[in-house]
């Protein structure tokens, strides 16, 4: 199973990209994770909030297929421990989903077309966090679910 995250943005802090590496490449033991930062919307000062929710909508469905299988990383969607996070990705490989994308959206979080789209949505918790701390966030969560799915001591109950 391919994993991609797809994000709005870049990630412009050096110690929120050194995270993300760190993982990443542990991650390469596990899984074929594909990161794609979609660019920052330019000249946003002149659109509403749902112009750049849709404009940002655009790029994002230009990226995803219609065989993919997208989690949408929002607020309001389902939440999981770690342990039924490595559930969830286990039953995804074991009921052949090719390609699991999850999505980060910019600041304003999703079009309606967005939602539509997706399979299903997941919060990293009740807090909000920026979208740029929820990819480190995210790939760590990532990681600590393919240790437990592997029976690997990084996860502690």
């Amino acid at each position: 199973m391919k994993i991609v995250l797809l994000t709005v943005g870049k990630t412009e802090d050096t110690y929120i990209k050194d995270g993300i590496d760190k993982f990443v490449k542990r991650l390469k033991h596990y899984t074929r994770l594909e990161i794609i930062d979609l660019p920052e919307l330019k000249n946003t000062k002149a659109l509403t909030q749902e112009q750049q929710k849709s404009k940002e909508a655009e790029l994002i469905l230009k990226k995803v297929t219609a065989t993919d299988h997208v989690v949408l990383l929002d607020e309001k969607g389902m939440e999981f421990k770690s342990v039924q996070f490595a559930d969830y990705l286990d039953k995804k490989a074991i009921g052949s989903t090719q390609s699991l994308v999850f999505i980060i959206g910019g600041p304003y979080g999703f079009d309606a077309t967005i939602y539509q789209r997706a399979n299903a949505q997941l919060a990293l918790s009740r807090m909000t966090f920026s979208h740029q701390m929820v990819r480190l966030f995210f790939v760590e969560q990532l990681y600590r679910a393919f240790s437990i799915i592997k029976g690997e001591p990084y996860h502690h109950q």
